[in-house]
């Protein structure tokens, strides 16, 4: 008699024709103080290269306000983005360098 149990397991692979979907891909970004790395129009560019959209003003439909470096004290977009979030709507406010990191995401 074989006491052996088939231990056997499935393994699923992931789609390798699904696409890398980058964290800014259709999401509307605005940005607030000055970037210390890169101008404006700079940043604009990479947002759109990984498939984000650029916003000039916070709005319900924000999804990330990026803090430049060389700010002072808290804008009138962030204050406009801490209210919106403490009524329930999902907005992330990150800073330069988290921004910087995300954009150096590659996608394959």
């Amino acid at each position: 008699m074989n006491n052996n149990i088939n231990t056997k397991e499935d393994i699923i692979l992931s789609d390798p024709f699904e696409r890398f979907m980058h964290p800014f891909t259709n999401k509307q970004i605005v940005f607030t103080g000055a970037l210390s790395t890169m101008t404006r129009s700079e940043a604009a560019k990479k947002v759109r290269a990984c498939g984000g959209i650029m916003q000039g003003a916070v709005t319900k439909d924000t999804d990330f306000l990026i803090l430049g470096e060389k700010r002072r004290g808290i804008s009138t977009k962030q204050a406009k983005a801490q209210q919106l979030i403490s009524l329930g709507f999902d907005i992330q406010i990150i800073p330069e360098d988290d921004f910087l990191w995300l954009i150096s995401i590659q996608k394959d």
